[in-house]
């Protein structure tokens, strides 16, 4: 009884129990449908794993995810909730695909010029939300959606302009070859690249049947850093004491309103960041016409949430939603099944982690019965 509930009360065992009522959710709405679950999953799990390309896929896709993740926990570990990071990341992409096509450095010049424009463009985004939260005390929340209309239009004008748009097509110019941070894009694709690709399927089909980048290397460092900046560092211990309690944290002397700006500034970059990284690291290395939102922000408040706002745990709960994202594309392509089912199940793991309280709480109730029964 002790051992159950010791696991009961760690924060890992509320999220994969939400992950477990998320796919048994999904397994009878399958059933409902009229379609096998076990099918169905093995379907997912095959378009996941099936391919060296498709893991290679798997993580191209959770990149931007984890790095919006990240946004979206590290505002909310400060008491701040970014529902921005959408507006965030189509303003950096805009930045980035600007900047990438304007300039055409050496790569070692291109390629940080074309992130810390990206980078930037969502630090300011998410600045503004932050300086008016902490000068006029308006809700982040308000500002945040109105930014991210601003965002759409805004990517839109820029996409069609006469300087930016590319003819015949309804997107912008993309980013120069400099900008690329692919692996190898160049030497792949030469006959020596060919060549010494030839001898492992596995490496070549990663090569060069995917946009392999650098990406996820950086969500990891940036994830990384986050969590060392928010539990290892001075500031850090300022941001959380402002969002476990504002009063009592100006009461201690701590500044508030700059530490709601620095958090947002971040939230933004690191937004800014993940928009950056596709359009260097994934083709077609460009912005187009958004006719909806790509959800590359609102994901991300999924998998914040999925990770229990943990910097290291964004990394996991990415890779997840990743995998449920690309891998979906196989259920409908296998068994016609809709690929909504996927939707579905994200949305059931995110309402089973909303519910995270109970499951301590359930713990607390049988250390309680187990402390009676003693006696």
């Amino acid at each position: 009884m002790e051992k159950t509930v010791k696991i009961l009360k760690k924060p890992i065992t509320s999220t994969i129990i939400a992950i477990v009522c998320g796919f048994a959710v999904a397994a009878i709405i399958l059933a409902v449908a009229g379609y096998n679950p076990g099918a169905a999953f093995g379907s997912l799990f095959s378009g996941i794993f099936g391919k060296p390309k498709y893991i290679s896929n798997v993580i191209i896709k959770a990149t931007p995810i984890t790095l919006t993740a990240l946004s979206v926990a590290f505002a909310y570990k400060v008491g701040l909730f970014n529902i921005g990071a959408e507006g965030q990341y189509i303003v950096g992409a805009a930045a980035a695909n600007i900047v990438g096509y304007l300039c055409n450095f050496p790569p070692i010049i291109q390629i940080p010029l074309v992130v810390l424009a990206g980078t930037a463009a969502g630090a300011l985004w998410g600045g503004i939300v932050g300086l008016l939260k902490a000068k006029f005390g308006i809700h982040e929340v308000l500002t945040s959606i109105m930014l991210n209309w601003i965002a759409f239009y805004l990517s839109n004008l820029i996409v069609n302009t006469t300087m930016f748009h590319q003819p015949n097509s309804t997107a912008a110019y993309p980013v120069n070859a400099s900008s690329y941070t692919m692996l190898l894009p160049n030497w792949k694709t030469s006959d020596a690249g060919l060549a010494a690709l030839s001898g492992n399927k596995w490496l070549r089909e990663v090569m060069l049947k995917t946009d392999v980048n650098f990406g996820f290397l950086v969500a990891i460092a940036a994830a990384i850093f986050i969590s060392m900046l928010l539990y290892r560092s001075t500031k850090g211990y300022e941001l959380r004491a402002v969002g476990m309690n504002r009063d009592a944290a100006e009461f201690a002397g701590i500044p508030v309103a700059k530490n709601i700006v620095i958090t947002m500034l971040i939230a933004g970059a690191l937004s800014g960041l993940a928009a950056a990284l596709v359009i260097t690291g994934t083709n077609p290395h460009r912005i187009s016409t958004l006719s909806a939102f790509e959800n590359s922000g609102f994901n991300g408040l999924s998998v914040a949430f999925i990770a229990g706002s943990s910097p290291i745990g964004c990394i996991f709960a990415g890779l997840l939603f990743g995998g449920l994202l690309y891998g979906g594309q196989s259920i409908q392509a296998n068994i016609g099944a809709p690929s909504e089912i996927i939707n579905i199940m994200t949305g059931t793991i995110v309402f089973f982690v909303a519910l995270t309280k109970i499951v301590p709480a359930l713990a607390v109730r049988l250390e309680k019965r187990g402390m009676r029964n003693a006696k």
